[in-house]
């Protein structure tokens, strides 16, 4: 197959409405199942920190991993100038924490953080993972952080991870082989 001339890709694309709505493309990115995880930073001494599904591995060699922080967020600016963030990886038994750093507070709950190579990350998480921000690309009204992990660690007796799917909270089902 012949390679795509950027260029005339650019003008097929450029100014042409997408046959569906915002909600509808977001419905459909939903029916992907992803984990939920907490990413967090610290600034001027304060723990800062928001629920995302937008994280993944990048590379084994450097070790790094992607966060995806919409513009608007809070957490957006944070990121950029404190240099450096945690991601701490949910369980199942870790739903008001999720629920907390995505706005929606859970009445008498109150999030406890750990330190993993300086930064805050959420106490009792499966895996925690201490960042440098390497990278900042401008992503739509995202921006993807790549970060080179500096620290890991893992809990004992991993628990079932908390997923998100089709706007919703879900679990793993474990599937015969």
């Amino acid at each position: 197959m012949p390679p795509i001339a950027s260029a005339s890709l650019a003008s097929a694309v450029e100014g042409v409405a997408p046959g569906f709505t915002a909600r509808e493309f977001r419905d459909a990115m939903g029916q992907f199942a992803t984990g939920v995880v907490v990413i967090s930073t610290e600034v001027d001494g304060d723990a800062h920190a928001m629920t995302a599904n937008a994280f993944m591995s990048g590379s084994l060699e450097p070790p790094l991993v992607l966060v995806s922080v919409a513009c608007t967020a809070r957490m957006h600016d944070k990121i950029r100038n404190a240099g450096q963030f945690g991601v701490s990886v949910l369980g199942q038994h870790q739903l008001p924490v999720s629920s907390h750093f995505a706005g929606r507070p859970v009445e008498g709950f109150a999030p406890e953080f750990d330190r993993l190579h300086d930064l805050p990350v959420i106490r009792g998480a499966a895996v925690h993972v201490a960042a440098r921000l390497e990278h900042a690309y401008p992503c739509g009204d995202h921006t993807l952080y790549v970060g080179r992990v500096m620290a890991l660690r893992g809990e004992a007796g991993k628990p079932p991870p908390l997923l998100y799917h089709g706007g919703r909270y879900a679990a793993a089902q474990p599937m015969a082989a």
